[in-house]
């Protein structure tokens, strides 16, 4: 009973604040997150709780696009070989002031570099401290693209890199780029408490840190320095709840405003729901299975075909994704430029997927289908897909058996080179370049991180390496058409999905626009 009068007075508070009450918006979290510096991490998860409200980066996405806008840096320019960018910085950005920092001087050229630093330097404490475990910079090889950052003076920064790189302005408004304070860190050194960094964080965002109670709840309050204005909510609560069921009861209660990634069954009975808004748009994401290439029998490209060519996708669309996606041929969204159109897709065919087991010498298979524990926007239900999936490979003669883990610790052990059998994962695009999936996912330097096949194919790394250097797109675009070729015939992955996102809201926010990209800001929300 104490429990019920708690949520209907913190429903209560939330929903009917008067203007003498603060304004708190409340965000339904599908999940808790690993940490709170997004430099460690790739889930959206761990991104929608640190970089989004906390950070800031040089260069950010404008709301609802992929298309870049100034960030903590006001204006930048490129040399014309493409090797330099150098970077104007604001001089207003200040960082947090909390109850257990106090900075003496806004953002300024030595946090960038600083930044930076501790991602790319090895004698960095904290690079020590982490064990260079930053994996979306190890995995876009930005420690070989990066030869030097040189301060100009307090607010100017020049890049210098090895080579040119295209996708280089909108890698750095992803959210490992997210700029922290050096007198920060330099104090939680000094103190002998590096960690704190990654679980009190300091930013320059439009929300301050306030408390995260684990797998329940996040606080922040609006920052009153933020350069673009204070926030119109004075307090933003993440209220960490992993059931799509649950989390709907709770928007149609009132006990929060905004939910992610509804329930597909949910949707229509939530359109017709006078309370509540539910925005949509096509993914820019991929739902994948992926191989652990390094493995036997899955080091073989014809036993990867012969499973692929054992699931039904279709049956997963429909069960699944109730319609609300689309079977993927390929790695990248069909929503992105260079996806190419003419690759045909495995077909489902288990008489020929037996067949193919059986001259490759493959019998009595036994594997591990890795299921995730969180809904994504790519992945409605992987514990359903699995099921699907091993129920499919039964009828080829492979015993499958679905294993799953904490999220976090889902990501770390999926990453792994040993790891046994395939996981069942996906992307959302962080920047609107194929280089985001291509690179990031399926590259050699991914290996070991974010490439959860672990595959390293010299063919496919020359042409999406080659493309990285190009300034035209055209010419871009032709050789990740071909890189598709090569990842296909090879198939470290069975492409599953990609899939419509839906955000359901409360009628009264205002100003939300959803992420093609993925992630979930409450920057520029209000409540009516």
């Amino acid at each position: 009973m104490k429990r019920t009068l708690l949520a209907a007075g913190v429903a209560a508070f939330a929903l009917g604040a008067t203007p003498a009450m603060a304004k708190t918006l409340v965000y339904c979290s599908e999940g808790s997150p690993e940490g709170f510096d997004p430099s460690l991490y790739t889930a959206g998860t761990t991104f929608d709780a640190s970089s989004k409200p906390v950070y800031n980066r040089l260069v950010e996405f404008k709301p609802g696009t992929t298309e870049l806008r100034p960030g903590i840096a006001e204006s930048w320019e490129v040399s014309e070989d493409g090797k330099e960018i150098t970077f104007n910085l604001r001089d207003d950005a200040q960082f947090h002031t909390t109850d257990y920092f106090t900075p003496s001087r806004p953002l300024n050229a030595d946090d960038v570099i600083y930044t930076f630093q501790r991602q790319m330097n090895e004698d960095n404490a904290y690079y020590q401290h982490n064990n260079g475990s930053y994996e979306y910079f190890n995995a876009m090889s930005m420690s070989e693209l990066i030869d030097e950052i040189v301060k100009v003076d307090e607010h100017t920064v020049t890049f210098k890199l090895t080579r040119p790189e295209a996708p280089f302005l909108a890698n750095l408004a992803m959210d490992f780029a997210s700029i922290h304070s050096k007198e920060y860190g330099d104090k939680m050194l000094e103190a002998g408490t590096p960690e704190r960094v990654n679980q009190q964080p300091i930013g320059t965002g439009p929300y301050q840190f306030v408390n995260y109670r684990e797998d329940a709840a996040i606080r922040y309050s609006a920052n009153p320095d933020y350069f673009r204005g204070q926030q119109p909510l004075d307090n933003l609560v993440f209220a960490i709840t992993s059931d799509a069921q649950v989390r709907y009861q709770k928007l149609r209660a009132g006990e929060c405003h905004v939910m992610p990634y509804p329930n597909p069954s949910d949707i229509d009975e939530m359109k017709q729901n006078d309370s509540i808004q539910v925005l949509e748009e096509p993914g820019l994401n991929v739902a994948y299975f992926a191989y652990n290439t390094q493995q036997e029998p899955f080091d073989d490209p014809k036993v990867r075909k012969a499973l692929n060519m054992a699931v039904n996708k279709e049956a997963i669309i429909d069960a699944v994704f109730q319609g609300a996606g689309q079977v993927a041929k390929n790695p990248i969204p069909p929503t992105m430029w260079g996806y190419n159109e003419a690759i045909e897709d495995d077909p489902y065919d288990p008489e020929k997927a037996q067949q193919m087991l059986e001259e490759a010498g493959v019998e009595n298979l036994e594997m591990n289908i890795w299921a995730m524990p969180v809904q994504r926007p790519y992945m409605p239900n992987a514990r359903r897909t699995a099921e699907l999936m091993q129920a499919d490979l039964a009828k080829v003669g492979v015993d499958a058996e679905i294993v799953t883990y904490e999220w976090g610790e889902y990501l770390k052990r999926s990453s792994n080179l040993d790891r046994d059998g395939a996981v069942i994962l996906g992307w959302t695009g962080d920047n609107g370049d194929p280089d985001n999936f291509l690179a990031v996912l399926l590259g050699c330097d991914g290996v070991g991180g974010a490439n959860r096949a672990q595959w390293c194919h010299e063919p496919f790394d020359e042409l999406i390496m080659e493309a990285k250097t190009l300034t035209d797109q055209d010419q871009r675009a032709e050789l990740y058409k071909e890189a598709q070729v090569v990842f296909k015939e090879q198939a470290p992955w069975n492409t599953i999905a990609h899939s419509t996102v839906f955000m359901p809201l409360r009628q009264e926010v205002t100003g939300y626009t959803i992420d093609p990209l993925g992630g979930h800001s409450f920057e520029g929300v209000d409540l009516k």
